[in-house]
């Protein structure tokens, strides 16, 4: 497994400098700011990530008002207590993307949201709690609790959010398999710890977060 060291200098100098190497690297919130910010909207970029999901994003956001509109700008509180008929009744708006499954996601989530929020004070804080050398058990976490939440999905909303998360994309998959640490996409939890293991050592050797050492090493898939 190579150094944090080595994958900085590849990327560095694939892009020519460390300010424009810099300028590239996303800056996850702070816990404060997590902490600071609503479960409605946790759950609209949650359900955003969902209906994006093999359509494309551009289209989902020109939708995205009509979404906030309908679902009541996704008030947890208020969106678990919508009936099956409402939510049925929903598959007759054209404003909306009308996939019966995705739908139905907005309900069970806000439900996720209420619950995992309860003891913390609210679902930012319980983000912003929860541990970065620790987020494969909050991807696993979600996906079982929520719905339409597997793959890449809980990943990319927890990068959406703010909260601090390493990537699984093509070019990240290709380099964890060139150094060694694993042989397929992970997917599997063995797979998944080693995936772990590793970024909680760059981090260890770096100070900094998951997000940034996800870009880098992507930029070493070659």
């Amino acid at each position: 497994m190579k150094s944090f060291e080595w994958i900085y200098d590849h990327a560095l100098n694939l892009k020519g400098g460390v300010d424009a190497l810099e300028a590239l690297l996303p800056v996850p919130l702070t816990n404060d700011e997590l902490s600071a910010l609503p479960d409605s909207h946790f759950l609209s970029l949650m359900s955003t990530r969902i209906f994006s999901a093999g359509l494309k994003r551009s289209m989902v956001l020109a939708k995205w008002p009509a979404f906030e509109e309908v679902f009541w700008k996704f008030e947890p509180q208020k969106l678990v207590l919508m009936s099956d008929d409402m939510l049925e009744n929903t598959m007759q708006d054209r404003r909306l993307i009308r996939h019966w499954g995705k739908i139905k996601s907005i309900r069970s989530n806000a439900a996720m949201v209420l619950t995992l929020g309860e003891e913390q004070g609210g679902f930012g804080r319980f983000l912003a709690q929860w541990p970065s050398d620790r987020i494969v058990e909050l991807w696993q976490l979600l996906a079982k609790e929520g719905a339409h939440l597997g793959g890449n999905s809980t990943p990319y909303f927890l990068r959406m959010a703010g909260k601090d998360s390493f990537m699984l994309s093509n070019d990240v998959v290709a380099a964890l398999k060139a150094q060694g640490i694993v042989d397929k996409k992970p997917t599997n939890k063995t797979d998944l710890k080693a995936v772990q293991e590793a970024f909680n050592g760059w981090q260890q050797q770096s100070q900094r977060p998951l997000c940034q050492i996800s870009r880098l090493l992507s930029f070493c898939a070659d």
